[in-house]
């Protein structure tokens, strides 16, 4: 069986489950994506598909691409992944996998990219509590003293400074699926998944053991 699927986050809404409860939830578009090759253990060292998500013309994907693509059917796509496969048999090249591969009730990861937030300081980055803010204090958001002035005189490798926050690849493990949406293509999260509307995800089944 593959253990994952391409697919974008939507953006967040809320459902209403049959006992009444009020749920907070993402919209994710899954698939369908395409294998567009086969890794085995006998000609890769591993077994894997390589999926492709998202159509694009022809006239967009360079020869070596449209070389790859055509064992698949020749169509090109804007995103390719590779996920693990229990048994790759069991797949062919130009083979569409669906959002069948998930039901209600079971647990996924959700990898993504985090919302780049640019340079930010230490109490945006870190959650500093920052210092005082009155009688005449300058120190409203630096982040106060980072070492000291006679031994070590530095500044300890790993220590929490202001720098570049966001857009990283970031993982939601063990969110609950709420709904599948197999006509829509559409599969529904507990909770929130990283990253902005329409950005890539890749969900994947949780590992037993």
């Amino acid at each position: 069986m593959c253990n994952g699927l391409i697919g974008k986050k939507l953006g967040m809404t809320s459902v209403f489950t049959p006992d009444g409860r009020h749920v907070p939830v993402t919209v994710l578009e899954v698939g369908p994506c395409v294998v567009t090759q086969i890794k085995t253990q006998a000609t890769d060292g591993y077994d894997a598909l390589q999926l492709g998500f998202g159509e694009k013309k022809a006239s967009h994907t360079n020869r070596p691409q449209q070389g790859h693509f055509k064992k698949s059917g020749g169509i090109g796509y804007v995103t390719v992944r590779e996920v693990s496969v229990d048994n790759p048999e069991d797949y062919k090249p130009g083979q569409k996998v669906t959002l069948d591969l998930f039901a209600s009730g079971e647990k996924v990861d959700v990898v993504g990219t985090t919302k780049g937030r640019g340079f930010s300081g230490v109490i945006r980055r870190h959650g500093f509590h920052g210092g005082r803010k009155t009688h005449g204090s300058h120190s409203h958001r630096i982040p106060g003293s980072i070492g000291c002035s006679a031994w070590p005189s530095r500044v300890i490798k790993g220590k929490k400074m202001p720098g570049q926050y966001g857009n990283a690849r970031k993982t939601a493990k063990n969110l609950e699926v709420v709904e599948v949406r197999p006509e829509e293509n559409l599969l529904l999260v507990k909770g929130g998944v990283p990253g902005h509307p329409n950005g890539l995800v890749l969900i994947r089944k949780r590992k037993i053991g």
